[in-house]
């Protein structure tokens, strides 16, 4: 016989908010909190370590890749800026270099 195929749940972040409050509160093993919201113990896990990960200015679950993505990205862009302000001093700098031209 061929396999089962299974479709993949996809959990709102209100969801995963709750669930890692769950765990966290300490009421019950982690493993507990997962039987009874219906999830593998490894996802309910990994929810709690990427919310422990995070940093304050990011958000937790934003829907699509990882929470060190979007912070990476805001990185990136900030980096541009300041390469791009940096090349505008370079050029304002070999101007004022040149002196008076009276």
């Amino acid at each position: 016989m061929g396999k089962k195929v299974t479709e993949r749940r996809v959990h709102t972040k209100e969801f995963k908010v709750e669930a890692v409050a769950l765990a966290l509160k300490g009421e019950k093993p982690i493993s507990q909190v997962a039987l009874d919201l219906g999830l593998n113990d490894s996802v309910l896990r990994r929810w709690i370590k990427e919310t422990q990960a995070t940093g304050s200015g990011v958000q937790v679950f934003p829907g699509h890749g990882r929470p060190r993505d979007a912070e990476l990205a805001r990185l990136r862009k900030e980096n541009k800026s300041l390469r791009d302000a940096n090349e505008i001093l370079k050029k304002a700098a070999v101007i004022f270099a040149q002196g008076d031209p009276l």
